[in-house]
């Protein structure tokens, strides 16, 4: 077929605007699609989603209605269709010069028929729930402050003992007050309680190997046979709410207004919302979004002409071309804006390559919510002819955060086997660990909001089934040998969950005496209380097991669903994590903001021989505590560790047997003895400190309001030197918020495009922050000159 571009760039025609898809109003609808080789192309209108429905009715007919295009500049094909065109659906047919004709969905689809069969006509605003117009985004004051939780829609809900009527769907998200048998608090009053911040969710556009009108909330249970479960890493319409979760897939607008329905639930708690997107591959080429209607162009290709396949399933985006770059984001954007979504975690983001993540972060913040959270995998699944690959250390000073591996080995070891780490018992991991407390910030990132903690994710072994095979434990545990969602060698799956006992050795009696529990809290207890995003997997703080299946993103939900009866029964895990989760964010010293600060409060006591200690000192971050001591003991036996002296004794707000924010017990004299596999957190006194930081706002103006790759170059802060992006728009000038450690007087600035593809003026600026003032506003414009900037300008706000 015509196009096969291979790893050329093709000379083709381009389009910037923002109208590609369905522009609909009820007086007209207007259809635009980029098909830049196609000989014709014909809209096709059609009165049914193509799933059969009516076709063994007397007089069916649904061959559709076949609309010519005109073809316009930059490879569009356009047609504006009179009249109202709701509720019926459309595909594109595209002829090319060697005969051959494509029919498709549109690429921009904003809504589908059951199983994404045919793109659908609907009114976006008929989606909207009552008060979608006045949801707002909950805004934290920096990404730091930020604690995420890995969760899949399905998982959350789906099992019985979730006490929620709307089982596997989004619903489920808007049922409050639910509770158990105990009176624990169950479903989204769950994730307040707990205190997370984010729920990022596993992929929730429309993924194409599960039959949505089959998805029962209740098979799954015995196999995946059914095709009823996945992660959703297989990308069908990227535009487009997934439909397995929504109570009538058959129905283009309901996943659209229950989606809205969860987003608005959760920001109403107070949650934001984090949405996994997958735009390194898709599941398929042929029969795939893109290929149909604009063949060989969206995927990368090898040195040889074959699909690369660093995805490691058959196909890589190629990101780096101009209009793969425009889709992705046009999709992220319309997300943000139509859902309200809050942040973005990229899958396999090494295969997306760095201009266009940076411009990704910079144009989203911009334009349409400075205060989203972007972060990713800095890996590949396979080797790619990419050269400019995202991987770890090129997020350095560009406004986003990347997973870091390095802590989580060090953590726990290998992801699938019995590899130990630091907390699962392997020695010499202390200075690992010690560098991921510090944010990374002497190894790949800039500043510690550029990396994102954990031990365990979706993917590989969960915490729980982990630390039992670095134990040995697995067969003790009766874990059945899972394989794509079915025992190994055969046999009753049912049966053999039903025989496994993952928490076999836990007396209920006292369940944080438990090794493997211990060993549990210790690994996330570090990531809870080191500098950094943290990002917990959803019932890590329920002790939650999937059987020993390390890959169970098709395994059902017999090995996936939450069990909830584990809160009643592991109350006291539960506790101890929202007491860490409710310290970090009581407490600025573990969400210190640069490498500067880093470096200036935090001070290791000790790092060898299985424990980890050390200080934050001097009301670290504007902390009320004056010194912090945080102590990791990776032994079984206790340890004796001896404490600073500052004069006052030692409050313990955390130890082996809770943890929290308030101090329960004093440590006695100059040293204090931790048990086994424990942590422990004191701190000497609190009281009023001074200001934590000073703000210096530059509101940068340019006449022709492109902001597009502009950014600030800054030293002398204290607290993080480096790029420091424009994050928002204000009345047409694009805004920087500093941070200035209290005791510094001059900051340095260079206005600059990129990195350093231009620079505003030739000679260094300066900020006079000597004054008493907390913040000072300083206005750049392309006249600017060089010098110092005192007395910061009044501006009309």
């Amino acid at each position: 077929m015509n196009g096969n571009y291979r790893n050329a760039e093709p000379l083709i025609e381009t389009y910037d605007g923002n109208d590609l898809g369905l522009t609909y109003t009820p007086g007209s609808s207007q259809f635009k699609v980029w098909a830049p080789t196609a000989f014709a192309v014909s809209l096709v209108l059609y009165e049914t989603g193509g799933n059969g429905e009516d076709a063994g009715s007397l007089g069916y007919r649904d061959s559709g209605r076949v609309v010519p295009m005109q073809l316009q500049a930059g490879g569009i094909w356009s047609v504006c269709f009179p009249g109202d065109l709701q509720g019926r659906y459309y595909m594109y047919r595209a002829v090319y010069a060697d005969g051959s004709i494509r029919e498709a969905a549109d690429p921009y689809a904003k809504a589908v028929s059951a199983n994404g069969m045919r793109s659908a006509i609907i009114d976006l605003r008929a989606t909207d729930p009552d008060g979608w117009a006045e949801d707002s985004c909950p805004v934290l004051p920096h990404p730091l402050d930020a604690v995420l939780y890995e969760l899949h829609v399905r998982d959350f809900s789906v099992h019985e003992s979730s006490g929620l009527q709307a089982k596997g769907k989004y619903k489920a998200f808007t049922e409050g007050g639910v509770k158990d048998s105990s009176g624990h608090a169950l479903g989204i009053d769950h994730l307040v309680e707990l205190g997370v911040t984010h729920v990022h969710l596993l992929p929730v556009f429309d993924f194409q190997t599960v039959d949505e009108l089959k998805a029962s909330p209740d098979d799954g249970l015995g196999a995946s046979a059914d095709n009823s479960y996945n992660w959703g890493y297989d990308p069908q319409h990227y535009n487009v709410p997934e439909g397995s979760y929504s109570s009538d897939p058959a129905d283009p607008a309901v996943r659209i207004r229950e989606f809205k329905e969860m987003i608005q639930a959760l920001h109403s708690r107070g949650i934001s919302v984090i949405m996994d997107v997958v735009y390194n591959h898709t599941y398929s080429v042929e029969e795939g979004p893109f290929e149909p209607l604009a063949p060989g162009y969206f995927y990368r290709r090898d040195y040889s002409g074959k699909l690369s396949d660093g995805s490691g399933v058959g196909n890589e985006l190629a990101t780096e071309r101009p209009m793969v770059r425009k889709y992705i984001k046009d999709s992220l954007a319309y997300w943000a804006q139509e859902y309200h979504i809050d942040g973005f975690r990229f899958d396999l983001m090494g295969l997306i390559d760095s201009v266009t993540i940076r411009e990704i972060t910079e144009e989203l913040r911009l334009q349409v919510n400075p205060s989203l959270l972007i972060y990713g995998e800095p890996w590949t699944g396979g080797d790619s002819p990419l050269v400019s690959k995202t991987l770890k250390g090129v997020q350095r000073g560009k406004g986003y955060a990347v997973f870091n591996d390095h802590f989580r080995s060090a953590l726990k070891g290998d992801s699938d086997g019995w590899g130990r780490g630091f907390a699962t018992g392997e020695p010499g991991k202390e200075g690992a660990v010690a560098s991921g407390i510090m944010g990374a910030i002497h190894e790949f990132t800039d500043s510690p909001a550029e990396t994102v903690n954990y031990v365990t994710a979706h993917d590989n072994l969960n915490l729980w089934d982990k630390v039992l095979a670095t134990q040995g434990l697995r067969q003790a545990a009766g874990l059945p040998v899972l394989d794509n969602g079915r025992l190994k060698d055969g046999g009753n799956l049912e049966a053999a969950l039903a025989a496994a006992d993952p928490y076999f050795a836990v007396d209920p009696a006292d369940v944080l005496g438990n090794e493997t529990v211990r060993r549990s809290l210790l690994a996330n207890g570090v990531i809870l209380t080191s500098q950094g995003i943290p990002f917990l997997h959803a019932g890590d703080e329920l002790l939650r097991s999937k059987f020993g299946d390390h890959n169970s993103y098709r395994s059902g939900d017999a090995v996936n669903a939450i069990r909830w009866g584990n809160k009643a029964g592991f109350a006291p895990v539960f506790a101890y994590y929202k007491g860490l989760i409710e310290l970090r964010r009581k407490h600025p010293a573990f969400r210190l903001r640069g490498r500067q600060e880093i470096e200036r409060s935090l001070e290791f006591l000790r790092c060898d021989g299985g424990v980890v200690a050390y200080r934050l000192k001097d009301h670290a971050g504007g902390d009320a505590w004056s010194n912090i001591v945080v102590i990791f003991n990776a032994n079984r036996e206790p340890v004796s560790q001896p404490l600073p002296d500052t004069g006052r004794c030692w409050n313990i707000v955390v130890d082996h047997t809770r943890a929290g924010s308030e101090a329960f017990r004093l440590a006695e004299g100059n040293a204090v003895v931790l048990e086994g596999l424990s942590m422990m957190v004191l701190y000497d006194s609190y009281g009023e400190p001074g200001p934590a930081r000073k703000t210096v706002e530059f509101l940068y103006e340019r006449q022709d309001g492109d902001y597009r790759g502009w950014n600030l170059w800054v030293w002398g802060t204290g607290i993080q030197d480096g790029q420091h992006d424009f994050k928002q728009l204000q009345k047409g000038r694009a805004v920087a918020k500093i941070d200035v450690h209290p005791g510094n007087t001059l900051v340095g600035y260079i206005l600059r495009r990129n990195d350093w593809e231009e620079r505003a003026g030739s000679e260094d600026r300066f900020v006079d922050c000597s004054g008493e003032a907390q913040s000072v506003r300083v206005l750049l414009s392309e006249q600017e000159r060089s010098g110092t900037a005192r007395n910061p300008l009044e501006l009309t706000s």
